[in-house]
């Protein structure tokens, strides 16, 4: 894998169990998926989780060379975490653009917490896919 960028985030969860707490479902729309709030709610220390899941966000912009801004939805950025395997991000609208034009076509992702904060870094590649076969039966 070719390295196009990496990206690392560190969040208080302190900070996010205050945004939780004050702004509660216009937070959770505004920064997570529906999968992502069920996820986290499915989970012990679940301020930690949407601290982690938020950290790993910010981590892939990072990765992609930029940070939040205008244009851009947090929910553009899904971390997908399936039992058994790496947490995976899926990007979609003007970030999924911003990846495409990086020529970005994979990112490796991790995440870790503790009470008090939660951190991510991802790393932004490009892998090459298998060699084309040539059909070469037409040649002869």
């Amino acid at each position: 894998m070719e390295i196009l960028g990496l990206g690392t985030q560190v969040l208080e969860c302190a900070r996010v169990r205050q945004l939780l707490d004050e702004h509660a479902d216009a937070f959770l729309r505004q920064v997570y998926t529906d999968r992502e709030v069920r996820f986290c709610h499915s989970r012990r220390q679940t301020t930690e989780q949407f601290a982690a899941l938020w950290a790993a966000k910010e981590a892939v912009l990072r990765a992609l060379g930029t940070t939040w801004k205008r244009g851009m939805s947090w929910t553009d950025v899904e971390v997908l975490c399936e039992p058994g395997q790496t947490p995976r991000a899926v990007v979609i609208g003007a970030v999924g653009e911003l990846q495409a034009a990086r020529g970005v076509n994979q990112v490796l992702l991790t995440m870790a917490f503790c009470r008090s904060f939660a951190t991510a870094t991802a790393i932004a590649g490009r892998v090459a896919g298998p060699p084309v076969q040539e059909d070469t039966a037409l040649d002869d």
